[in-house]
């Protein structure tokens, strides 16, 4: 979300010429099916894949690594994954968000004596709280039921380093056959879910009373 808002008042603030291709560019990862993004970036982790070979181009041999199975980095790596995934959706919600503030409330900020910071913080963020919210939301429920990206680059593994919720319930059901434990995480996973975003709702609803 962080990357997303700061993407977006960037965009925003530049004013960019053609910015609705920018827009298509940033939320293209929003339109390929999970699957594919997992193989593809399952070979762009690989040990002997382009980011390895990068490394290597520049003399950083000691950092290359097979990064899906290493115990450490296995779970940045696939969230590194799941951030270039949602940051798309995010940046063009956001820039949806900060189109509709009038120009009137820059020009008033400016006139003020605002620079970029205080301007974004005095006018930006107070108007886009709303799409924040949406964001949060987004973006938690696509990490906690996240599956077909686990299942294809780790399978939970090295070990359990990379087993989210929605993966443990397949794991339990369908691996070894404990279906009790996981409907249990399934109902846990949907409660949590619910709560989340009923919090993060109400906070929105707080923040723009």
């Amino acid at each position: 979300v962080l990357i997303g808002l700061a993407l977006a008042s960037v965009l925003q603030r530049a004013r960019v010429r053609g910015l609705g291709f920018f827009r298509t560019v940033v939320f293209l990862p929003q339109v390929v099916a999970m699957v594919v993004v997992a193989v593809a970036w399952r070979h762009i982790y690989a040990p002997d894949g382009p980011l390895n070979d990068v490394l290597r181009a520049v003399g950083l041999d000691g950092v290359a690594r097979g990064w899906l199975g290493d115990y450490t980095f296995a779970l940045p790596a696939v969230g590194v994954i799941g951030t270039w995934f949602e940051t798309g959706l995010v940046t063009v919600l956001l820039l949806a968000g900060m189109s509709r503030i009038p120009r009137e409330r820059y020009e008033a900020a400016r006139l003020d004596g605002a620079g970029p910071f205080a301007e974004f913080f005095a006018v930006v963020l107070p108007a886009v709280r709303g799409e924040i919210a949406v964001a949060v939301t987004l973006t938690v429920i696509a990490a906690l039921r996240t599956f077909d990206l686990v299942y294809i680059t780790t399978s939970g593994g090295p070990g359990n380093s990379t087993s989210v919720p929605s993966y443990e319930v397949y794991h339990r059901a369908f691996e070894l056959g404990q279906v009790g434990s996981a409907a249990a995480i399934g109902v846990c996973l949907t409660v949590l879910i619910f709560v989340i975003t009923l919090g993060v709702n109400r906070l929105a609803d707080r923040s723009t009373a």
